[in-house]
């Protein structure tokens, strides 16, 4: 009796106040009402006219400002990116769900592209951008030393040394990418263990080759670091064989 009703119902899946307030955000870019450089209302604004909590409204702030979809300038607010408005659905929906099954694909991309911009952000880096990256070491350190949430911090460290590389292009391609490793990690529980501790060091070596302008050993230990998420994206991936060849 049942087995007829099995592709009729759909799963309800209750959405949290933070994924509602950036599903809101993304009807009101898609319709235009909200344009690249358009001013947000104030937190306290939002949290008045969405009817939820201001760490809600804060959460979802940072969470898109993390993906670079929303920035907020001094004494100037929170104002939506200058991207194109294509660029920023397709963000937003990257932000809001993921296929899992793509994760290895996924990883292989930000192999190629990070090596790249390690090597990049070695030949072009500045005095601030080197500031940039070591600022946002800390803050992952901060959060393994204290056993909190550190994958967007580490993922944030990736993104720096994409702004130091001078390739906006490439930066941008991080930024679609991100999400959804943010979301598999998370969901997956990628960095368990003794992870994050190990890839604090690897993250040093990393930013140590760039200060230098060492850019071959920039590149090298990026990809070190990466091997190893590589590695268990293919176990991951039921399409790939031990080998790392196609099925």
């Amino acid at each position: 009796m049942e087995e007829k009703f099995v592709n009729t119902f759909k799963e309800i899946i209750i959405e949290k106040p933070v994924d509602k307030i950036i599903q809101q955000i993304k009807e009101l870019i898609s319709s235009g009402k909200l344009k690249s450089g358009d001013k947000l209302p104030s937190e306290r604004a939002l949290s008045e006219l969405l009817g939820v909590g201001r760490s809600h409204v804060r959460d979802a702030i940072r969470k898109l400002e993390f993906y670079g979809i929303l920035k907020t300038l001094p004494q100037s607010g929170t104002v939506v990116a200058g991207l194109g408005i294509t660029a920023l659905e397709g963000l937003i929906t990257d932000v809001l769900k993921m296929e899992g099954r793509d994760f290895h694909a996924l990883v292989e991309t930000r192999v190629l592209l990070e090596t790249n911009s390690a090597r990049l952000a070695a030949q072009r880096r500045t005095d601030d951008d080197i500031v940039a990256i070591a600022n946002s070491l800390t803050d992952y350190e901060g959060a393994v030393s204290s056993d909190g949430d550190s994958v967007e911090y580490d993922l944030l460290f990736h993104l720096k040394i994409a702004e130091a590389s001078k390739n906006p292009v490439l930066k941008s391609l991080m930024l679609i990418i991100t999400p959804d490793i943010v979301t598999y990690f998370k969901n997956n529980n990628v960095c368990a263990g003794n992870r994050p501790v190990t890839a604090l060091e690897e993250h040093y070596k990393i930013l140590e080759y760039i200060e230098k302008k060492d850019s071959e050993k920039a590149a090298e230990s990026m990809k070190d670091h990466l091997n190893e998420l590589l590695n268990f994206s293919i176990n991951e991936n039921p399409l790939i064989n031990n080998n790392g060849n196609q099925k």
